[in-house]
């Protein structure tokens, strides 16, 4: 009884440690190398799983003692906090220094807990990282304080728990969002309008998503990569019809959906400004631990730097890459120390900063709106692309020198003990002296 109750919370425990994954955004092929390490802690050689984004399989048990578990994986999104609490409980699954029921009843905690920020707070956190990314994407005083506004009321939207209403928040969020700024941009001094426009809209844009997809892609993981980039390009195709929306109603003109070329009013340092509201904005929206601030504005400068320096060597369409590569190593780095954060943390942030998100969105919005945008569309493509290999290569180079190269993956598959038994049956009722004799 007690092998049955273990092999049961184990299940269990394993499904919750996967859809907890699937929370904090991760990829199913680390999710995989994650529970791989789990099982085999745990002694669990009869474990057999199957991990997509929205369907999770674990089986315990040989023949026709084996035992499948199955849980349809929900569209929950864990904070900052809970994503260290998760990553701290999985560090200890990987040493089976927890029992797989004490890990259960520490996951439902996980689950549970309460925002270490309340929501004032948590509602400035978001409008101080729409002001950040503003300082960096449409650089003018005047702009940075009209993010700040329409940060802080799409931070109160985002707090809205109803999921009726989070299925058309990217639209209303963006009619109102764009509305607001193309009737600004007439009478105020706020730079590019579109570009303007991202940062406010940021936390719904599916930057992640698509680079999770081609890295998953990339990785030969198929049905996880092609339906999140299916999602993700449907979540593209929702803001940019709520932008065109707004701009019917308020008469814009087809060229008003054209970015503007990137000139900066203000001095070179106003970046690392926003880099530094950009962090402190994710620190306080995402109620992140105190210990994170630091790492995450390390992963931020090494992602922008690296952008900067693509940029300056390779184009604007490239540029991407290079940042990915050098963000990549730093965030498993930080990972790796004893007293780094989990690599989702430092991850997810940086992603918003290189905007491959943003990219899309606007090259969709103008490929829409005007005659000649299909070009700068594919362009932008081809720089969520570069994001997507500069994360799948630098995370390859990090394994390749951290854990040394993999072994080649055999194909193989186990008899089931009835046929591998058959054999000495049919001896015993062709030899009956021999079974005697046994």
């Amino acid at each position: 009884m007690p092998d049955v109750l273990d092999r049961s919370a184990l299940r269990q425990f394993l499904l919750g440690v996967a859809q907890g994954m699937n929370a904090s955004a991760e990829s199913v092929d680390r999710i995989r190398d994650t529970m791989t390490e789990v099982v085999e802690a745990y002694g669990g050689d009869d474990t057999d799983f199957v991990v997509l984004p929205t369907i999770i399989l674990v089986e315990t048990g040989d023949d026709e003692e084996s035992r499948v578990a199955i849980r349809s994986a929900t569209n929950a999104s864990f904070r900052f906090d809970q994503i260290a609490a998760l990553y701290e409980l999985i560090a200890q699954a990987r040493t089976a220094s927890v029992s797989p029921l004490d890990g259960i009843r520490r996951l439902n905690e996980i689950g549970a807990m309460r925002p270490r920020l309340g929501w004032v707070t948590r509602t400035f956190g978001h409008a101080v990282l729409t002001t950040g990314l503003a300082l960096l994407l449409a650089p003018t005083w005047q702009g940075a304080i009209v993010a700040f506004v329409l940060g802080a009321g799409i931070g109160l939207l985002k707090l809205v728990r109803s999921p009726t209403l989070q299925l058309v928040m990217p639209i209303a969020a963006a009619f109102v969002c764009a509305a607001a700024v193309f009737l600004l941009a007439e009478v105020i001094e706020i730079g590019d309008p579109i570009r303007l426009l991202i940062a406010p809209l940021v936390t719904f844009l599916p930057g992640g998503v698509l680079t999770t997809a081609t890295v998953e892609l990339a990785a030969g993981q198929m049905i996880s990569g092609a339906s999140r980039l299916i999602y993700g390009f449907v979540q593209l195709a929702l803001l940019a019809f709520g932008i065109l929306a707004a701009g019917t109603v308020v008469g814009v003109e087809s060229r008003s959906y054209e970015p503007l070329e990137a000139a900066s009013f203000l001095p070179w340092w106003v970046a690392l400004i926003g880099i530094l509201v950009f962090a402190l904005g994710n620190y306080l929206h995402f109620s992140a631990p105190t210990s994170t601030f630091g790492w995450v504005l390390l992963a931020l400068v090494v992602a922008y730097i690296g952008q900067w320096v693509g940029t300056a060597l390779l184009g604007a369409t490239l540029g991407g890459f290079v940042g990915a590569v050098a963000m990549a190593l730093v965030v498993f780095w930080i990972a790796s120390l004893r007293r780094g954060v989990p690599a989702q943390i430092t991850f997810l942030p940086a992603f918003w900063l290189l905007v491959p998100g943003a990219a899309g969105l606007v090259g969709l919005t103008e490929a829409v709106a005007t005659d000649s945008g299909l070009a700068d569309f594919m362009a932008a493509l081809l720089s969520i692309m570069s994001i997507a290999l500069g994360v799948l290569i630098g995370t390859a180079l990090y394994r390749v020198v951290h854990h040394g190269a993999e072994e080649i993956v055999q194909f193989a598959v186990a008899p089931p003990t009835v046929v591998s038994e058959a054999p000495r049956r049919f001896l015993d009722r062709l030899l009956p002296w021999r079974r005697a004799r046994d």
